[in-house]
């Protein structure tokens, strides 16, 4: 256990590894209830997200999610979040715990006729991760687990407890996100992880889930993405929609986008031995370009890989850089993500 955004956080059950390959292969039960969930209500809802999200949320059905970011008037980001329509009038947004305070403070500001509910304290937060993620889930939920398409939620009841089911995640793998009231997430728990034993189903803690989104490559608010960093540096062009009109950091990205780009967030792979690690220099002939922001041995690969930000022209897939470990200057190659692709 360890101390987490004021939270107690487990970092292992049975070992980080195990739990790596388990939610590869059959299925990974985590505890995220450290995530805040805020709510915007009222007939503005839409129109307040729309203003503060990068991605188009005035797109979304009821039961529809997306992936955007909250952006400051200078294009850096707020926070990486999850919004999900829950009714024309109730937008649910998933937010990072270290970050909950300041997105409440930040939704608030730029709520324009929207009412910003933190009911963080109020619920609970279990993801079901893996290939057999939907046989665990299916026996127990009273909805249809087959028909849950990806980043679409649905409310109903598993194992007898009201749930919001989301199959969302970040582990790379198929999996649901369930939402439970606090009081009843121990139950709720219990009965995935009873039911989910003849699966292969294990608990897994925060440091399989690192590993698990950096084989993906998942930015990691903290440590590769911040308010100095933009989403078109850090490659996430793919949730920023800059014809939908105006937003919070519109403009700093349009000249951004005008301009081209200084930097960008690189996947990196060790050509031999050595693990990258966050703040480790990159080199490039032997000059210091950027550093690493996450880095691990990769369970999958057996082999060393990284997230880190070098300047755009160093950026290319198949350039040869290195990664300075204890003193030594290691050779990494660029590559695209996700280093390991979902089976």
């Amino acid at each position: 256990m360890v101390e987490f955004a004021g939270w107690e956080m487990p970092v292992q059950y049975s070992g980080i590894l195990g739990e790596h390959r388990a939610v590869r292969t059959a299925a990974g039960l985590f505890d995220v209830s450290h995530m805040g969930e805020v709510e915007l209500r009222g007939a503005g809802a839409i129109e307040a997200c729309q203003r503060l999200a990068t991605n188009d949320v005035s797109r979304l059905a009821d039961g529809d999610a997306v992936y955007t970011v909250l952006c400051l008037p200078s294009g850096g980001i707020v926070d990486d979040v999850i919004v999900t329509r829950l009714a024309a009038d109730r937008l649910l947004v998933c937010v990072n715990a270290s970050n909950r305070g300041k997105d409440v403070a930040w939704l608030r500001e730029h709520r324009r006729g929207a009412d910003v509910v933190d009911r963080s304290d109020e619920l609970a937060l279990i993801a079901l991760q893996g290939p057999r993620s939907a046989d665990v889930l299916r026996p127990l939920a009273e909805l249809e687990v087959d028909r849950l398409r990806r980043f679409r939620a649905r409310e109903g009841s598993v194992a007898g407890i009201p749930v919001l089911v989301s199959r969302t995640g970040y582990t790379g793998e198929d999996g649901f996100e369930l939402y439970v009231g606090w009081h009843r997430a121990e139950g709720l728990w219990d009965a995935l992880l009873e039911a989910g034993a003849p699966c292969g189903l294990v608990p897994a803690g925060l440091g399989a889930r690192d590993t698990l989104r950096l084989e993906k490559g998942y930015a990691l608010y903290g440590n590769d993405i911040d308010e100095t960093k933009t989403p078109l540096e850090a490659g996430l062009g793919w949730v920023v929609k800059l014809d939908k009109g105006d937003f919070v950091g519109r403009d700093a990205l349009l000249r951004q986008k005008r301009d081209g780009l200084s930097r960008s967030l690189v996947g990196l792979t060790m050509e031999g031995a050595g693990i990258p690690r966050h703040g480790y220099p990159i080199l490039d002939d032997g000059i210091t370009v950027g550093e690493v922001t996450s880095g691990t041995m990769s369970p999958m690969l057996g082999r060393g890989i990284a997230l880190g930000y070098v300047p755009a022209a160093s950026g290319g897939p198949g350039t040869r850089l290195a990664v300075e470990i204890r003193g030594r200057s290691q050779a990494v190659r660029v590559v695209r993500p996700p280093f390991f692709p979902p089976q």
